[in-house]
């Protein structure tokens, strides 16, 4: 039997796919970090005073808590056509249905330090195509540098329409599109990858084929495709943060439309940077800090901040483990097809 690429790895064995055990390993973590979050909201919450915080949550109506999902929903469903559209224009041969499952299970892994367990997607792409993963890490570069992209511009744009400024969101904002900057730069990339080579003068396979994904990342330097994908994640962020606002009105502590917007934007960019999985602790901490200091009552800002985030992080993650074993099968049977080539 022949196989498209003798890179891919053997479907048993020490490097092959996720044992049961290793699973089960990674659901108990979701599990264990998930019940921090809630002790940690606990704690908070009955410092504040419980049955003014149940109270809260009670007057939400089902449709409102539909309406929040809906426009999270929205947002994952547009960040995936963007996936698709750097998987097109890298010259992938995916269709849309395969890189909206890879990108929809790869929320499994969010809560991972710094996310890096989403790079699950590169892994499923390997077995179903064949591309080593030098080759499709260029993708995952460009899809994170453009959230943070959309994210810094519409905390810029937040904080020129807010009544009040946020406190430190110009600095996030700053590092954020400096980021996305610099991961977009083939060449500046590449030649870092040179200089660890010539300063360390070890690993220069692994220095190599960094080099070689850096410079596969001109092939996203297309306007058009720059300007779609920034356009597709500045609207799926925007349709988060809308949903914001519209579960502060709805428990009438609304600071306003950019103003609730800004707040939910920096908060998850702010949970971000600390690097702790998912963001989880950092921004609840800095969505309930910058509330408060907006005049909004903790009574309101701690259950508004655990429902948009159970609304948002929760619910990707959720969608996350449901496809996540579809996306593991059919990878499989991918990998299966090529070997049988």
């Amino acid at each position: 039997m022949m196989t498209t690429d003798r890179t891919l790895p053997p479907v048993s064995g020490p490097v092959s796919d996720v044992a049961p055990r290793k699973r089960l390993r990674d659901r108990l973590f979701v599990v264990g970090l998930a019940l921090l979050f809630l002790a940690g909201l606990a704690g908070v919450i009955a410092a504040t005073g419980w049955r003014e915080t149940l109270h809260q949550i009670a007057r939400l109506h089902g449709w409102q808590m539909g309406l929040l999902l809906v426009l999270s929903l929205a947002n994952y469903l547009l960040r995936g056509l963007r996936w698709h559209l750097f998987a097109r224009r890298l010259g992938l041969p995916t269709r849309l249905s395969q890189d909206m499952r890879h990108f929809l299970g790869g929320f499994a892994m969010s809560v991972t330090p710094g996310r890096v367990g989403e790079l699950v997607r590169m892994r499923w792409l390997r077995r179903e195509t064949g591309w080593a993963y030098e080759r499709t890490a260029p993708m995952v570069l460009v899809d994170r540098a453009a959230d943070l992209a959309a994210m810094a511009l519409i905390l810029a744009v937040a904080l020129s329409h807010a009544a009040t400024g946020i406190r430190g969101a110009a600095p996030v904002a700053i590092l954020a599109l400096a980021a996305a900057f610099l991961v977009t730069r083939p060449r500046l990339l590449a030649g870092l990858a040179h200089l660890g080579y010539r300063t360390t003068g070890r690993l220069p396979r692994v220095f190599a084929k960094v080099r070689r994904a850096a410079l596969s990342l001109e092939r996203f330097s297309h306007g058009p495709t720059l300007m779609l994908a920034l356009g597709l994640g500045l609207l799926g962020w925007f349709a988060e943060g809308y949903a914001f606002h519209l579960l502060l009105s709805w428990m009438g502590a609304d600071p306003g439309l950019w103003k609730a917007i800004g707040i939910f934007v920096f908060a998850t960019l702010a949970g971000g940077l600390t690097g702790a999985p998912g963001g989880v602790g950092g921004a609840e901490a800095a969505m309930i800090a910058l509330l408060t200091l907006d005049g909004v009552p903790l009574t309101m800002s701690v259950p508004a901040t655990a429902i948009i985030r159970v609304t948002t992080l929760w619910f990707a993650i959720g969608i996350g483990m449901a496809v996540f074993p579809l996306a593991e099968r059919k990878s499989l049977k991918g990998h299966h097809a090529l070997e049988s080539r």
